[in-house]
């Protein structure tokens, strides 16, 4: 059986190859957020506890190219390959994908090495284990940093508290692009949470500050913490 869109909309179709608790959590997510959701494990367990909040939840033992276009993975736009374990199966897995015509393809990388191979191969590589320990890092080292999103090798989004010495300052006075070249994209007050930031607003005690910007600039917020 394969994926389909049955109310006729052009809906995204995302696969996930791998079903271990990175493969697991984002397979959820993405289902959580609406897109149809294609997943592909051999332990038959994880695959039924998928069907949970996907009903295309196959038990694959090999990831051929034949097996994965029996289950319609070339109808995805985006295919994540979250295969961690083996590295020979990890990019082979991916080079099927890839030859069957799949226009993103994502590959979880263990090391450096693998992550090199995949990208030779043509697909775009995620590390995930190092990726949580820079941003466990980010919010133990960050004074005041509750969440950290890393974007790109130098952007990043940031979640913070109010700092005390900003309490009463007016967001225009408060220094963040003029010191840091970081943006405020939205202000969590009480319940409220603002996207149309007002320059006159003044941040008050409990606030929530999102900003954006490059990483030099959180160094540098971080330092004069």
């Amino acid at each position: 059986m394969k994926a389909n869109n049955k109310s006729g909309a052009k809906k995204e179709i995302y696969g996930v190859l791998g079903l271990g608790r990175f493969g697991s959590s984002l397979a959820q997510k993405l289902a959580e957020s609406g897109a149809e959701v294609i997943v592909v494990d051999m332990d038959e367990s994880k695959v039924r506890e998928a069907r949970a909040y996907t009903e295309y939840a196959y038990i694959v033992g090999k990831l051929t190219k034949e097996s994965l276009s029996e289950i319609g993975i070339q109808n995805c736009g985006t295919v994540i390959v979250c295969i961690g374990d083996s590295l020979e199966v990890s990019l082979l897995t991916t080079l099927n994908v890839i030859n069957l015509g799949v226009k993103r393809v994502i590959a979880k990388a263990m090391n450096s090495d693998h992550g090199l191979l995949l990208e030779k191969i043509g697909a775009e590589v995620v590390y995930p284990e190092r990726d949580m320990g820079e941003r466990l890092a980010r919010k133990l080292t960050v004074n005041s940093v509750l969440e950290y999103i890393n974007l790109s090798n130098d952007i990043d989004i940031f979640e913070c508290s109010v700092p005390k010495d900003l309490i009463g300052v007016p967001v225009a006075e408060s220094g963040f692009r003029q010191k840091y070249a970081l943006n405020i994209i939205a202000i969590q007050s009480g319940c409220e949470t603002m996207t149309d930031i007002d320059p006159n607003y003044r941040f008050q005690q409990g606030d929530i500050i999102v900003l954006i910007g490059k990483s030099d600039g959180l160094r540098r917020f971080q330092e004069s913490r």
